[in-house]
């Protein structure tokens, strides 16, 4: 994963998601955490991962563990609210664009999360 300042929590939520203890993404979470999911496969194919925390393990046990990486380009904070754009891999070939905004609650951790994902968009180098 490539590390990028701007975004803390949500920088460290996808280098756990890449290691070898993904499920440590829970330790993030608050506990009245709620998230959305929505993973698009291309050609207007996409599912929506959605709930709380239950779901969100649920999420975790059917995802494939080591496979992908995750690249953060940019990332942004303000206030509570943090913002990611990057992409995945799979080695060094181009899986996916990402979005990913995050509520984090007073004590920091994540209250809300929304992700959204497509391989139908790669991202171009920035001039």
């Amino acid at each position: 994963m490539t590390a990028v300042a701007g975004a803390p929590t949500l920088t460290r939520w996808f280098a756990l998601i890449d290691s070898d203890r993904p499920e440590d993404i829970l330790d993030l979470i608050a506990s009245d955490f709620r998230f959305s999911i929505v993973f698009g496969t291309g050609a207007g194919q996409a599912t929506d991962f959605a709930g709380d925390r239950a779901a969100l393990e649920g999420y975790l046990r059917q995802r494939e563990k080591g496979v992908l990486t995750h690249h953060v380009v940019s990332a942004s904070a303000d206030g509570h609210d943090e913002l990611v754009l990057g992409e995945t891999r799979r080695g060094d070939v181009f899986e996916s664009t990402f979005v990913a905004a995050a509520r984090l609650g007073a004590d920091g951790a994540v209250r809300n999360l929304m992700i959204g994902r497509s391989p139908m968009l790669e991202l171009h180098e920035s001039d």
